[in-house]
């Protein structure tokens, strides 16, 4: 538990309009202030902080469709006050039993590059010419859908740490879908993207549910415009009713069924019967007196966590200066050339995580740094969409919790008349039989979204995340330096300008980003440019507990985020 820290909540050292929020009875921090709604409305009505992170994240997939659904995903970290113990939620799902390389080769054929087999019932994505290329999954179609965790995920949160039934906590989210919600500035920019985007890739029949759910009137929704989504609203009280078993063994199992075996794809009802949401054990760092906690494989946690035990072998003195910035851009390209080595699903791993977490791991890695810019991994991260939220209540029950459909909207395929838009998460997988991450069926993708939680003194400080596909873990290790190193309040460590490692070795830095600092590590050999789109740089929310049960909240000042609070 975090005593009274040492930054000033009204220090502004970076540009922003916010200042940190305090409450003492319920927080919940979201991308979207309906959602932030919903989990404070769960929490009024008598329901606890996991109650809330259920309704919350039920609501992200109605009023956040760009970043997630029903067919998304899951983690959490949950800090249950009555056992004093965290406790992480493993719900990410696993690639068909159908789903074979060979299969996948056969069926995806290239021809200059692109699908070349559309028949025998198969209805395949050219996405640009990019699906089915060498060794790489298609992005888009049924290839790279694997079974959808979320629903899982809250049914086991409410089961095991609820005081609400799932139906009393999906009731706000049903309500968003059935009678509308106003389209936030940052989701209609995100929509319209997708929308554009979709027309000029998704080709064949088995994406018209996709148009005709999300290409509202034929298009993106704008600023301002009501949302109404009947279908999702059906299918969320579905859900809440059957306990979210229709999901898994009922009705709606049986339509996803139904509509992949119409357009050849691999997932089955019983690769959905058999899905398991797994309790595990969360892997910790020490970071300068306080415990930085992961969910482990399959999930990228491990690399914030490897990043940050290089680190600690430096003193951080200035939060900007290019020393600094240098530290952390080489211990995180080192966490990602071990991490993307390493990493799947942890039955398919061939060394334990654990470690790669050992302090003379970290410090041998730091030995190896220099002053100059290094290439230490040539597999380079896409990027991706996800949404994030963490939430607290007066009893002292936090939740950090994550989901996500992957790559925006996810492989395209919506199952007609529910709203289930299914993830693309097996995009990930690698059609090479040798590489520790290949497709194999019934196996776990090495896995982007993953929950925070810092821990002091064997007792909770808070939660936290930064979600957007590979930027999390780089989020995750700057927010952490931001309020460990540099005593900066929630916000602030939200607010610090960022910087992300790209797919072709860059590193591209925010406006307001240093620009001395940006030139001095041009001159250690980064390829250091300025992006001024905010959403290549992650969006995170954040809480931290006081001695006195008092909660400090800060919020992504980057997107449509929100606290709700009381």
């Amino acid at each position: 538990m975090e005593k009274y820290p040492a930054f000033d909540p009204m220090v502004h050292t970076y540009p922003s309009r916010r200042i940190p929020l305090y409450a003492r009875n319920g927080m919940v921090n979201c991308s979207s202030p309906q959602a932030a709604a919903a989990g404070l409305e769960v929490l009024r009505r008598g329901g606890n902080a996991m109650d809330a992170a259920v309704a919350a994240a039920a609501a992200l997939t109605v009023v956040e469709p760009t970043s997630n659904g029903l067919g998304s995903d899951a983690f959490a970290l949950i800090w249950s006050e009555r056992d004093r113990k965290l406790y992480g939620l493993n719900s990410s799902g696993r690639a068909p039993m159908l789903a074979t390389i060979e299969r996948v080769r056969d069926d995806y054929g290239q021809e200059n590059g692109r699908d070349s087999k559309q028949g025998n019932g198969r209805d395949h994505s050219h996405d640009n010419g990019q699906a089915g290329c060498g060794n790489q999954m298609p992005r888009h179609g049924w290839a790279p859908v694997t079974v959808p965790g979320a629903v899982k995920a809250w049914a086991e949160i409410s089961r095991r740490f609820g005081k609400l039934s799932l139906d009393r906590e999906l009731e706000p989210a049903v309500r968003y879908a059935a009678d509308g919600y106003p389209c936030a500035a940052n989701l209609a920019v995100n929509w319209r993207r997708a929308c554009e985007r979709y027309r000029d890739s998704l080709q064949g029949s088995c994406y018209d549910a996709w148009f005709e759910t999300f290409a509202i009137r034929g298009r993106a929704p704008e600023a301002g415009e009501m949302v109404v989504l009947p279908d999702h609203a059906r299918t969320l009280e579905e859900i809440g009713r059957t306990g979210g078993a229709s999901f898994y063994t009922g009705e709606l199992a049986r339509r996803i069924d139904e509509e992949s075996r119409k357009y050849g794809g691999y997932l089955r009802y019983e690769d959905l019967a058999t899905h398991t949401a797994d309790w595990v054990e969360p892997l910790r760092v020490g970071y300068r007196g306080y415990e930085v906690c992961e969910i482990p494989p399959n999930g990228q946690g491990i690399a914030a966590l490897m990043a940050l035990n290089i680190l600690k072998e430096f003193e951080l003195k200035e939060p900007d200066s290019p020393e600094t910035v240098h530290r952390q851009i080489e211990a995180m390209k080192m966490a990602f050339a071990d991490a993307f080595r390493y990493v799947t699903d942890p039955a398919h791993m061939q060394i334990e995580p654990a470690r790669l977490l050992r302090p003379e791991y970290g410090a041998a890695r730091a030995a190896q740094m220099t002053d100059r810019a290094q290439v230490w991994t040539d597999q380079l991260p896409p990027r991706s969409g996800t949404v994030y939220l963490c939430c607290a209540d007066g009893e002292g029950n936090m939740v950090s919790y994550i989901q996500s459909n992957y790559q925006g909207f996810g492989s395209g395929i919506v199952v007609r008349g529910t709203g289930i838009a299914l993830q693309n998460r097996g995009a990930d997988f690698s059609l090479d039989p040798a590489h520790i991450n290949c497709l194999q069926p019934g196996k776990r993708s090495y896995h982007t979204i993953i929950p925070g939680f810092l821990m002091k003194d064997g007792g909770p400080v808070g939660p936290f995340g930064v979600m957007g596909g590979y930027m999390q873990p780089q989020g995750h290790l700057q927010v952490m330096s931001q309020y460990i190193d540099f005593h900066r309040n929630p916000q602030q460590a939200l607010d610090a300008p960022r910087w992300q490692w790209l797919r072709d070795g860059r590193v591209i830095v925010e406006e307001g980003f240093d620009r001395e600092t940006a030139e001095a590590l041009r001159d250690r050999g980064h390829d250091i440019s300025f992006s001024r789109d905010t959403g290549a740089f992650g969006r995170g929310q954040m809480i931290v507990r006081l001695d006195n049960g008092v909660l400090v909240g800060g919020t992504e000042p980057r997107t449509d985020s929100n606290i709700a609070c009381f």
